[in-house]
């Protein structure tokens, strides 16, 4: 018997991000060591490699500039 998804491993989900907020989650990834960051299994540390390697095709050229005016951007009104 094959176990698996119903939909299947290669089905993808289209998530649309602010682009502020895909640079600052770039910046972040970037700068975080994944085997330091609390999981409780191994697959959500390679969702974030995945989610890496996926902004990285849109937003590695970011500049420091850009990235001090996204994090800027989405920290604005955050109120908690």
């Amino acid at each position: 018997m094959e176990t698996g998804f119903p939909w299947g491993a290669t089905s993808t989900v289209d998530l649309r991000l602010w682009r502020a907020d895909a640079i600052v989650l770039f910046d972040w990834l970037m700068s975080t060591d994944l085997n330091t960051v609390p999981i409780t299994h191994p697959a959500q540390k390679q969702a974030l490699a995945d989610l890496l390697a996926r902004l990285e095709e849109d937003i590695a050229e970011s500049t420091g500039e850009e990235i001090t005016a996204a994090q800027a951007e989405v920290a604005k009104n955050m109120g908690w």
